[in-house]
């Protein structure tokens, strides 16, 4: 166990990381991330309030239908990444990260009171309910034995309310952070532990802690805040253009639009790119250095990849390095290290957008 953005949460289960990992990417593990931050947007002003603060297309939403999206601020940098889902239900469904709870918290409270101060009709709620994330090839199996809906008819980043093996008052969203189809459930907190051990029951799902969330995650190219973005990276330098609405875009009325539309339109100095390598693992924040031995980047995230046998990492190079197939140098405990610029994901998501 960890302490982490006030929690403690577990970082491996009695198999180890490595087994967890694989069985995750060829059956199914459920995750408790609970730590993460879950609030309700109400009123009519809702959608306005909400692009006020992030670079998404809210408003073209259909009901039961999410997108991932940035929080941004005035100097284009991401406060938060954080996934909104607007409901078949009167609201709007938040979930952000636990380690910028606090911050998120006071930036959304502040805006709120703005526009009510205004005559705007908007309020929060924040959420008591647990978070459990259904990751695998097996979930859909799993999981319907304990819905009363169809789950094919649930794709990829859309989001019911419903029942979960006999558990009312649940939201179930199709997605996750392994790459893998998945779900998370928000379930409320007093029937969590009946959920987890219901899930748990089944042979094809074990328990997966941080350790393979981490190394999932980036097996499928997905950010870490905290690592891969932050306040200081632009979503432009993130490679997270495709979150920026076609109509946002045009109208430039997000936080830090000036900025992030002026690299769009220039191209940015440096970008997130992912690398390969074999010999000792890419830790952040080794240096990338170029042909001629100069540092042209740092690592951000990096591991050894369970799932391709060799390493992985991401990181921010100069962009006139960052085309895949670019061989740089990494440095890891004082030696040199060759490391190729690759595509991303480094392994093949499979995210179920039916057929």
């Amino acid at each position: 166990m960890v302490p982490f953005a006030g929690w403690s949460l577990p970082v491996q289960y009695g198999r180890g990381h490595l087994e967890s990992h694989l069985h995750t990417r060829r059956h199914c593990s459920l995750f408790d991330v609970s730590h993460m931050l879950q609030t309700r947007v109400y009123g009519r002003d809702r959608v306005r309030f909400l692009e006020s603060l992030v670079v998404g297309d809210i408003a073209e939403l259909r009901p039961g239908q999410g997108t991932l999206t940035l929080l941004t601020n005035e100097h284009g940098g991401i406060v938060d990444d954080l996934i909104v889902t607007n409901t078949v239900e009167d609201h709007l469904y938040v979930v952000s990260n636990a380690g910028c709870a606090d911050k998120d918290r006071a930036v959304m409270e502040g805006r709120a009171a703005e526009l009510r101060a205004a005559g705007g009709d908007v309020h929060l709620e924040v959420l008591d309910n647990a978070l459990l994330a259904l990751q695998g090839p097996s979930m859909a199996q799993v999981l319907q034995a304990g819905l009363p809906d169809d789950l094919t008819k649930l794709t990829f980043m859309t989001s019911t309310a419903t029942t979960v093996f006999g558990v009312p008052g649940c939201r179930v969203t199709r997605c996750g952070y392994t790459g893998e189809d998945g779900v998370e459930i928000s379930v409320p907190a007093g029937r969590a532990v009946e959920l987890a051990e219901q899930l748990l029951g089944c042979p094809e799902v074990w328990p997966a802690g941080l350790a393979a969330r981490d190394s999932l995650r980036l097996e499928a190219g997905l950010c870490l805040y905290g690592s891969d973005i932050d306040e200081s990276t632009t979503p432009v330098e993130a490679g997270l253009l495709w979150t920026l609405g076609k109509r946002r875009r045009a109208a430039k009325d997000f936080p830090g639009a000036a900025i992030i539309m002026e690299q769009v339109k220039e191209k940015p100095k440096r970008k997130r790119v992912g690398l390969t390598s074999v010999g000792p693992p890419l830790r952040p924040p080794a240096a990338i250095l170029g042909p001629e031995g100069t540092p042209v980047g740092t690592v951000t995230s990096g591991c050894p990849s369970p799932s391709l046998g060799k390493n992985i990492a991401m990181g921010y190079v100069q962009a006139a390095h960052s085309r895949p197939g670019t061989t740089l140098t990494v440095e890891v405990r004082k030696k040199q290290h060759p490391a190729l610029v690759t595509k991303m994901p480094f392994v093949p998501t499979h995210y179920y957008m039916a057929k």
